[in-house]
């Protein structure tokens, strides 16, 4: 049985490339197969609790590399490997990324209508703890239709002991 791939077949190369990033103690957010030109473009978003450094992608971008230069999953067209963290205009789908994102403010859209903003105290396994205004207000993610981090140019000091970009960016000083 040859696993060999020259069409878009998302579930293959996750469950392909799942082990190699878990190797790195990173998760596979995603994997995306797209024409480009005459090439194909494999995008492959990996993350981590306490954010992803550059260093971090290089290794796991070599690791990923090497395992489909071994492997004929790719078949024989030419492609390009991209490796990256996903951006904070990603969705907040599964309960790790609420817990990557406490302290960020999030906007909410729930599944009977309405919108809730507000910033994550805590997440667990079922549901977000948020901060509306002054008041704790608990999100269960079974009533999210949908939620996003929102993006503050003008954050207060001091709001940012231990926070990690979610681009995966590093600030070195």
């Amino acid at each position: 049985m040859s696993r060999r791939t020259d069409h878009t077949d998302t579930t293959s190369l996750e469950n392909f490339l799942r082990p190699i990033v878990e190797q790195f103690g990173c998760d596979l957010e995603a994997a995306d197969l797209a024409p480009a030109g005459r090439r194909r473009l494999l995008r492959v978003l990996v993350d981590r609790d306490g954010g992803i450094s550059l260093d971090d992608v290089a290794e796991v971008t070599r690791a990923i590399s090497k395992a489909l230069d071994s492997d004929d999953i790719m078949g024989d067209g030419a492609y390009t490997l991209e490796v990256s963290s996903p951006g904070v205009d990603r969705p907040l789908t599964l309960p790790r990324h609420w817990r990557r994102n406490v302290k960020r403010l999030v906007a909410v859209t729930l599944t009977a209508g309405g919108k809730v903003t507000g910033r994550i105290k805590s997440a667990s396994d079922e549901a977000a703890e948020l901060d509306v205004d002054g008041k704790a207000q608990t999100v269960a993610y079974a009533d999210v239709a949908k939620a996003k981090v929102q993006i503050e140019f003008n954050r207060a000091a001091g709001n940012d002991e231990t926070e990690t970009p979610a681009d995966g960016t590093v600030e070195e000083n």
